[in-house]
């Protein structure tokens, strides 16, 4: 069943929660800021603008504070900040704010429920494409992608909380450490 179809047979992009009460991010690690600032640095075509999109949990907010914070000092621009709640009962608002502006890049620090909600309205709403977006460890989860319907997060990618990378295929997550990499 393709990404829209599977989307319009509940006629919702709502995720249905789980049964667990969800988890607020880990903190960032300063390995994983590097790594994601080193991803979007290598990007082709070359990044300079960028919109962030963060969940309103502490942690969340820390890494795209920090994360800004990094990318302006290497002489970047962040066109935007965007910050949505865990859940909602309408995911649109949120999203046309994070897709306006045609940064050269996104970048993401959330839980898994509330990323797989907003992406799942981003892909239906918007012109957003996973393939030229960025996150954090907390985003690059098998929970995520199982949350998310098969390839709407496809071409995503990020950094670990050790400083490897991972990237997100139509039904999985691929990981590679640092000792992997070298």
């Amino acid at each position: 069943m393709g990404l829209t179809r599977a989307m319009h047979s509940s006629r919702s992009p709502l995720v249905r929660a789980p049964a667990r009460t969800p988890h607020p991010p880990a903190a960032h690690t300063p390995a994983e800021l590097d790594a994601l600032v080193a991803l979007l640095a290598a990007r082709r075509p070359r990044v300079e603008t960028i919109t962030l999109g963060h969940a309103r949990d502490a942690a969340s907010v820390a890494a795209a504070e920090d994360l800004a914070r990094a990318w302006r000092t290497r002489g970047g621009q962040v066109l935007a900040v965007v910050h949505w709640p865990e859940s909602a009962a309408s995911w649109l608002r949120h999203a046309r704010r994070f897709a306006a502006g045609e940064p050269d890049a996104w970048v993401v620090a959330a839980a898994p429920l509330g990323w797989a909600q907003m992406a799942r309205r981003l892909r239906l709403s918007t012109g957003w494409d996973p393939a030229r977006t960025f996150a954090f460890a907390s985003v690059g989860t098998a929970e995520t992608v199982a949350l998310a319907a098969p390839g709407t997060l496809e071409g995503l990618r990020g950094a670990t909380a050790a400083g490897g990378t991972w990237r997100v295929t139509r039904h999985s997550i691929l990981w590679e450490e640092p000792s992997a990499q070298g």
